[in-house]
């Protein structure tokens, strides 16, 4: 009998099926050893148990997107795991999948709570705020008075003479949200979405200036830049803005505000000490 070739795709799916407790999927009997056999894992993937043991073995050549996500759903991978066996498999991760996101963890929002003097949010792929810290309500807007779907920041930029008036430089800020928005929702896999779709036609009836925007196709990172913030009470503030993915959330990321002047800085904690 020919040995098995050593292969890094091989030794993960042993790996994985030999974890799984057969009783839990109702197959019963002794067994010599751990975990499914390749005949039930195969009959789960849908796929044949010749193939499968194939990629155990290393052999028959690279396996398709299709059958990795089954293989993935029969061995009942997390995501990060089946992330992993496409980049095994195929050299890349997977097409992203979009998931709405209503909320953040506890454990997040400490995270946020802890930069006392660093206004600080969590926004989704589509740009909704599902996470703000207290230097944020008091910096930006306060999040919590309004409803769910007034939280997404182009409602806002779009929408808001509030918002509008105290952005120093609105259309440059506003074509740079517009193109990051963009690319966010491309990498997401969310440009075709019922969300997405219903949001671009909501702000293209309400702002001119969007649907222009909107239709130049722009596409910006949203990485680092200085905001000009107009605050009722702390005057003109110039704030730098560094923006973050969260780990094991690639559904969200982080953006962060510190001042860009030690006359900034003074300003900004007078602000949040009041």
């Amino acid at each position: 009998m020919a040995s098995e070739a050593p292969n890094p795709l091989g030794s993960y799916l042993r790996d994985r099926r030999t974890r799984l407790d057969p009783a839990a999927f109702g197959y019963g009997g002794r067994r010599r050893t751990p975990g499914l056999r390749r005949e039930e894992v195969a009959s789960r993937a849908n796929i044949s148990a010749t193939w499968y043991t194939w990629l155990e073995q290393g052999r028959g050549g690279a396996p398709s997107a299709d059958v990795l996500d089954r293989i993935a759903k029969g061995l009942m991978l997390t995501e990060p795991e089946r992330e992993h066996l496409y980049m095994l498999g195929l050299g890349r991760p997977p097409e992203a999948r979009y998931q709405l996101v209503d909320g953040i963890t506890p454990r997040l929002q400490r995270v946020l709570d802890a930069m006392t003097f660093s206004p600080a949010i969590i926004k989704t792929a589509t740009w909704d705020v599902v996470g703000w810290n207290r230097g944020a309500a008091r910096l930006l807007t306060d999040y919590s008075k309004l409803p769910r779907e007034g939280r997404n920041i182009l409602r806002l930029m779009f929408g808001s003479a509030h918002v509008r008036a105290r952005n120093e430089d609105w259309e440059g800020i506003a074509r740079f949200v517009v193109g990051a928005f963009r690319a966010d929702v491309a990498r997401a896999g969310a440009s075709t979405s019922a969300e997405v779709t219903k949001l671009v036609a909501e702000l293209s009836r309400i702002s001119p200036e969007f649907e222009a925007l909107w239709q130049d196709n722009d596409v910006v990172a949203h990485g680092e830049g200085v905001k000009r913030i107009h605050h009722p009470e702390a005057g003109l503030l110039a704030m730098e803005f560094s923006s973050f993915a969260v780990e094991g959330r690639p559904e969200l990321g982080m953006i962060i505000y510190n001042p860009a002047t030690p006359d900034d800085a003074e300003r900004l904690r007078a602000l949040l000490e009041a």
